[in-house]
């Protein structure tokens, strides 16, 4: 380890990434790969004095990432790197943002992880951090744990690493975003599953999901998966195993596009795959359900609840929830389950009807592990069915 008394210093390179093309296709790194990057860079100043110009981060995908360092410093015994948030061609207000992660030896074994400038607090329940929490989500943090190690060669450093994530303009950024609504406040969210950020809401995006389903109609499957993103695909390939690769479309946001393109292309079934937040759009007939066509209708949900039997006291609680996930929350503390098959039939009944009824459509509802909730089938009326 290096004596922490060595000259302190810093360096910033300037970096810059290009301006969004509204209708390109170029991708980028989430905020949460910014920040393993930013970790093990600065892990490398902290132990070994190494000033990289680029790291490469794994990602939960099977690939490298090789993300550029814009800056690097180090002072009394703690170092810090800063990486230029690239999001692509995707609509991301974090896009030319810099995050900035310090780290420092502690006492305590292990890699803590908090929430500098710029980075918001949980406030509310029903996301996947408790209240009080930094809005640093679970694969951002393991991304960063996993920096650690590289650059340190342990997953339990002795003495341990603290890991400071900031995002200087964040709480400002933050009033873009519909943060304050779901309970974060005070700054932006360090997300990604996946550490890549495709280009979302763009029509080369469309065509990309719109083409998955010809190549498998074209490829005679009568039955193809549409998720919501990679999640709920790993999730619907564990409950259909038989099923080729290219059964699988990840739709995203556009659920009425592909639905609409599987019966002109003769598929015959259809199989939506989602967790709470998606599904509960899709109930309510929202056939594109972006996070910036609002959140979720938990009025609806409320009177859903209701219509199943739920007591007076959970319909109220639904109703004044936060997010999708808190609604589950509420749900599964209360033990009312026949809350979930409500949900999942009327967004197959809502699908299904959207394409006046030209193909099967199912609804496979999630929990957050990937556990079935509710599965909804509605079938293909035979006078309009497809030849």
């Amino acid at each position: 380890m290096i004596e922490p008394d060595r000259p302190p210093f810093e360096i910033v390179r300037n970096l810059t990434v290009p301006p969004r093309n509204p209708q390109g296709t170029r991708e980028g790194y989430t905020t949460g790969a910014c920040a393993a990057a930013g970790a093990q860079a600065a892990c490398c100043v902290l132990e070994g004095d190494e000033r990289p110009e680029v790291v490469s981060v794994p990602s939960p995908l099977g690939f490298d990432l090789h993300i550029p360092i814009n800056r690097l410093g180090y002072s009394d015994g703690k170092a810090w790197a800063g990486v230029i948030k690239d999001g692509g061609d995707d609509p991301d207000v974090t896009h030319g943002a810099e995050i900035i992660v310090s780290v420092r030896r502690v006492a305590e074994l292990g890699v803590s992880i908090l929430g500098g400038e710029g980075v918001g607090r949980v406030t509310q329940p029903g996301l996947e951090l408790p209240p009080a929490s930094p809005a640093i989500n679970p694969v951002p943090r393991r991304m960063i744990a996993e920096g650690v190690r590289i650059a340190l060669g342990t997953e339990h450093p002795s003495p341990g690493v603290e890991i400071t994530v900031s995002i200087p303009g964040g709480a400002a950024l933050a009033k873009k975003t519909l943060n304050e609504r779901i309970g974060i406040l005070g700054g932006l969210s360090i997300l990604g599953t996946t550490g890549v950020v495709r280009p979302m809401s763009t029509a080369s995006w469309r065509a990309s999901v719109v083409q998955a389903i010809d190549v498998a109609a074209a490829n005679h499957l009568p039955h193809i998966v549409l998720t919501t993103g990679g999640r709920s695909e790993r999730f619907a390939q564990a409950v259909f195993p038989a099923l080729p690769e290219m059964a699988f479309v990840q739709m995203g946001i556009f659920t009425g596009d592909s639905l609409r393109r599987a019966v002109s292309r003769g598929v015959s079934r259809v199989t939506i795959c989602g967790m709470i937040g998606k599904i509960a759009k899709l109930a309510t007939g929202q056939m594109q359900t972006h996070v910036a066509g609002g959140g979720v209708d938990v009025a609806f949900l409320a009177d859903l609840a209701r219509s199943a039997g739920a007591p007076d006291a959970l319909v109220c609680q639904i109703a004044e929830a936060n997010t999708g996930r808190h609604v589950e929350d509420l749900i599964d503390s209360a033990g009312f389950a026949a809350f979930y098959p409500s949900v999942a039939e009327r967004a197959a009944r809502a699908c299904h009807e959207h394409v006046e009824g030209r193909l099967d459509v199912e609804v496979l509802l999630f929990d957050f592990d990937g556990n079935v909730h509710a599965q909804a089938l509605c079938e293909m009326r035979p006078s309009e069915g497809t030849s």
